[in-house]
């Protein structure tokens, strides 16, 4: 049975559906300045990460916390001593696509960390008395709201089918695809 034997119809329907998406890469540097003048460094790393998505203009602000924990010698690498300091952040991470026809009273945001906040240089300042850490990061965030979509209908519904199948027009132009080059994270 093909479209032209059903006469479709179309109808237009409220539904939640993602609204806009954005990722942002993104590094940053902060200075640690340990209780004393460190010689060398013997490891950065980043632990206890939290944040939260707020919707922010034209895109979704993720706020959010983490500890850096630095390992480090002094006193002419005689000792060592961890220099603990937590550091708050404020990311504005940009729609790049966003449905103007959604409803804005139904927002809801969400973020997912793609690449935790890594430390991937740490070094002793030229003063000498803090250390410079280089931080890596990377989130991909959701905005999901009610939006108007048009589906096609069919009047009677699938009970007037009687177990007959729908042609769509199928003539074969998508059989040379490869579904494995689909990606679902466009």
């Amino acid at each position: 049975m093909a479209y032209a034997d059903k006469q479709l119809k179309a109808r237009e329907i409220i539904t939640k559906a993602v609204c806009g998406k954005g990722r942002k890469f993104s590094t940053v540097t902060h200075n640690v300045t340990p209780p004393h003048h460190p010689t060398s460094i013997l490891g950065a790393w980043i632990i206890n990460h939290q944040y939260e998505a707020v919707r922010s203009g034209d895109g979704i602000e993720v706020i959010g916390t983490y500890d850096i924990n630095i390992w480090y010698s002094y006193n002419k690498n005689s000792q060592t001593d961890v220099a603990k300091e937590t550091l708050s952040y404020v990311e504005h991470v940009p729609l790049s696509y966003l449905d103007p026809k959604h409803r804005a009273s139904t927002e809801e945001v969400s973020a997912e960390s793609t690449q935790e906040p890594n430390c991937v240089e740490a070094n002793i300042s030229a003063s000498g008395s803090s250390v410079v850490i280089r931080v890596e990061r990377e989130f991909a965030v959701e905005l999901i709201a009610e939006t108007k979509v048009w589906v096609a209908t069919l009047p009677g519904g699938s009970d007037d089918l009687d177990g007959k199948g729908i042609e769509y027009g199928d003539d074969g132009e998508f059989e040379d695809l490869d579904p494995d080059l689909l990606d679902d994270e466009l």
